[in-house]
């Protein structure tokens, strides 16, 4: 990836990643973060580029001063994770990385579809955690670095209607709790955020209309995302009320919770 700054601008500048940058959550993350902040450095990730430069010709239209640059990659390739971790760590380490891209499939179909299952897992779970395990080594040092990981609700407890993409989330809070961990007894600045977001309504959740709670507005959950991401929590709930549906629904007996369709 080819720097769009020199060695002296960057270090002047906050610098912010995005991977998942497509997504309509981050995409509305990255809108507020350039309101904060209008003249920062952004470094987009993607998979799909048509999709990543329509994000990164919006962003520029909003805040003109901003450095934004794009990279596509495949996800799900370990080597190619590791060499963009390293590119957006130069010239310096980023300030800010957030990993936000998903997929939500029909759960109906994930049990018929051992390929989707599959992709699934690795989208949800397995990919998030190589970036922010990539990021992670080169953010260390960063005081005040943040590291924020799009969860889910989901992955708070294994429900008939979503459990695949439920593990998924529920393999990143295990590898979250764990990095966390890992740097508070190390003594490390670096504060690691797992959000989870009830369902929102973005293109990934059109089929949930019907959702429980209904589907939040995804500019309301960006709001929350950054609040907590600034704060450095380690888990926040968005919108909030989730922390308590989720209490409650992680406390049911599991006889009864056999009981109910949700």
């Amino acid at each position: 990836m080819t720097d769009p700054m020199g060695i002296a601008g960057a270090a002047s500048r906050r610098r912010i990643v995005i991977v998942g940058a497509t997504s309509a959550m981050a995409e509305h993350c990255a809108r507020l973060w350039l309101r904060q902040t209008p003249d920062c450095e952004l470094v987009l990730l993607g998979r799909h580029a048509e999709r990543l430069e329509r994000v990164a010709g919006d962003l520029r239209v909003r805040a003109p001063q901003a450095r934004i640059s794009c990279r596509v990659l495949d996800f799900s390739d370990a080597d190619a994770i590791a060499r963009a971790a390293a590119d957006c760590s130069q010239p310096r380490v980023p300030d800010l990385v957030l990993i936000a891209h998903g997929l939500l499939p029909d759960q109906a179909r994930a049990q018929e579809d051992l390929a989707l299952a599959r992709l699934t897992l690795e989208v949800n779970g397995l990919s998030p955690v190589l970036f922010a395990e990539a990021f992670a080594a080169r953010m260390q040092a960063v005081e005040g670095g943040r590291l924020a990981l799009i969860g889910s609700v989901a992955g708070d407890r294994g429900r008939q209607s979503n459990y695949v993409y439920g593990a998924a989330k529920g393999l990143l809070e295990r590898y979250a709790e764990g990095l966390q961990h890992r740097l508070a007894l190390q003594g490390h600045p670096l504060r690691v955020v797992l959000v989870k977001p009830g369902p929102t309504a973005t293109p990934m959740t059109a089929a949930m209309g019907g959702a429980p709670g209904g589907l939040a507005p995804v500019d309301a959950v960006a709001a929350g995302i950054v609040k907590g991401v600034a704060q450095g929590r380690p888990v926040v709930y968005v919108p909030g009320k989730w922390r308590l549906i989720m209490a409650v629904i992680r406390s049911l007996p599991r006889v009864l919770m056999h009981r109910l369709k949700i």
